[in-house]
């Protein structure tokens, strides 16, 4: 059964794993919410654990609501060179960052307008990285229970505690930080490279995610 999720900023190790693994149905009606995934992700650098979080346009009006694919890009700030500069301090070391880098690196380019589309073009990007043609099948309306597709939108919450432990690979700062599990896809194509698809296949076979292998 198709799964429903979110577009969201270089997803992380779990959701990617839902990705690569299942026929996917992107959610494109439902309204923007903070504290998710949409517009962060997670790498590591030297300090640990560090959060990307991509500005937007906030819209006002009585209750401040915008819909997901209506929200902008806030480029008041060089946050594209920030967030490029922080990947590439935190990974240049790493086996596969110069193999990645070309083609990764547009990607920070200022031109895109709106966060969802941003995210739906990172998604093809990694997608022609890794081998497989990443899902274009989206929603024509929102629902807040579904019944033909399997619902996978709770993952795109960044408080989430799934209590999953992916199957560790070396990290860049391993030696300091020790393996810090479920950050950006980045890390994992960063540091296994080819194996990454492989690995990711890996996490979703080992994994429960009791709401969605039903």
């Amino acid at each position: 059964m198709p799964v429903c999720l979110h577009p969201v900023y270089f997803p992380n190790v779990l959701t990617f794993s839902v990705v690569l693994s299942n026929d996917i149905v992107w959610e494109v009606h439902d309204n923007y919410q903070k504290q998710t995934y949409r517009n962060r992700c997670h790498i590591c650098t030297d300090q640990g654990r560090h959060v990307l979080s991509v500005p937007i346009k906030h819209v006002g009006g009585h209750e401040g609501r915008q819909l997901y694919r209506d929200v902008r890009l806030d480029d008041s700030t060089p946050w594209q060179r920030q967030h490029w500069r922080g990947i590439q301090t935190a990974y240049r070391t790493s086996p596969f960052f110069e193999y990645y880098e070309d083609d990764i690196a547009p990607l920070f380019a200022p031109g895109y307008t709106h966060l969802m589309q941003f995210n739906l073009e990172i998604m093809k990007v990694l997608g022609e990285l890794m081998g497989f043609e990443v899902s274009q099948s989206k929603t024509t309306s929102y629902a807040s229970e579904l019944d033909t597709i399997t619902d996978g939108r709770f993952l795109v919450n960044a408080k989430l505690d799934l209590q999953e432990s992916p199957e560790a690979y070396h990290q860049v700062f391993h030696d300091k930080h020790g393996f810090i599990e479920n950050l950006s896809i980045l890390d994992v194509l960063f540091n296994l490279g080819p194996q990454t698809s492989g690995y990711l296949k890996k996490v979703w076979d080992q994994s429960s995610f009791p709401a969605l292998k039903r």
